[in-house]
């Protein structure tokens, strides 16, 4: 169930006059994961698709779509992979790659065939993805979430006490330009990505998840001049390279984080300081 559209984004002056529901439609992905079927959001950031497969009693087949303009869809594309749901597999060109919760795959440039399958039809997988375009080709690889080189942010005082999982990105999985992992807030805290930054040379989608029926504010637009969408679970909001990207929940939480660019350094931000924002 890939959209035919593409998710355009307007420049930064135009954001002012848009309505809340323009700015939804336009910044916000609300329904991901249906059961038996993958989707697919092709956006102008960094031409990054998001999307979700949800396996349940068959595999799933990564389709091919005309906005690749290719004959297969990783043709010229890399994608990856997180899973937030049960124990499941993917399958690249006939490789096997196995993910429990919160385990992350990498899929190269150049693979002609993907497909997902759930463990359990009971408790399906869901593989969260995003895929960009790629010049070069590197292994299909599976990390473990144990892996992922845990880093340790913020603190209880400020409610932002969080560890972040890095998964495809220079020190780990290596990509073309996909750079991907998760952060959990720990119990208690709810702010994440603050004090804010922005990131020129990379645009990023942030995907929220392990909500349960809490909601979420989610801050985006320029410093001088934010807006805000409510979120719920499973929903994910586009940030293009000029945007802040942070949030406060009603409690602790999960979101992934992907990004493409010019680089892959995670640290290569902007900082916003909180007393200049608007």
């Amino acid at each position: 169930m890939f959209q035919d559209m593409i998710h355009r984004t307007p420049h930064p002056r135009d954001i002012t006059g848009l309505s809340t529901q323009q700015l939804r439609e336009t910044f916000l992905i609300e329904k991901i994961f249906f059961p038996g079927q993958i989707t697919g959001v092709f956006t102008d950031l960094d031409r990054l698709v998001v999307g979700g497969v949800m396996p349940t009693d068959r595999a799933i087949e990564l389709p091919n779509h005309k906005e690749t303009g290719r004959r297969f869809f990783l043709e010229w594309r890399e994608l990856g992979a997180i899973n937030v749901g049960g124990a499941g597999k993917i399958i690249a060109d006939g490789k096997s790659f196995a993910l429990d919760r919160l385990d992350c795959a990498y899929v190269p440039m150049g693979t002609k065939s993907v497909s997902f399958e759930s463990s359990s039809a009971s408790e399906p997988a869901k593989f969260y993805y995003l895929s960009c375009p790629a010049h070069a080709a590197f292994p299909a690889t599976v990390m473990k979430s144990k892996d992922a080189s845990p880093v340790p942010l913020g603190a209880q005082a400020t409610s932002n006490k969080r560890t972040i999982y890095k998964f495809i990105h220079e020190g780990g999985i290596k990509s073309c330009q996909l750079v991907m992992g998760f952060t959990a807030l720990e119990e208690g805290n709810v702010w994440n990505s603050f004090p804010p930054h922005t990131h020129w040379r990379r645009t990023e989608i942030y995907f929220y998840f392990d909500l349960g029926e809490k909601i979420m504010t989610h801050f985006f637009g320029e410093p001088q001049s934010t807006r805000h969408l409510f979120m719920h679970n499973e929903q994910a909001a586009l940030s293009p390279n000029w945007s802040i990207h942070c949030g406060c929940g009603e409690g602790s939480y999960k979101f992934i984080w992907g990004m493409a660019g010019e680089n892959q350094k995670f640290d290569d931000m902007d900082g916003v300081k909180p007393l200049d924002l608007r």
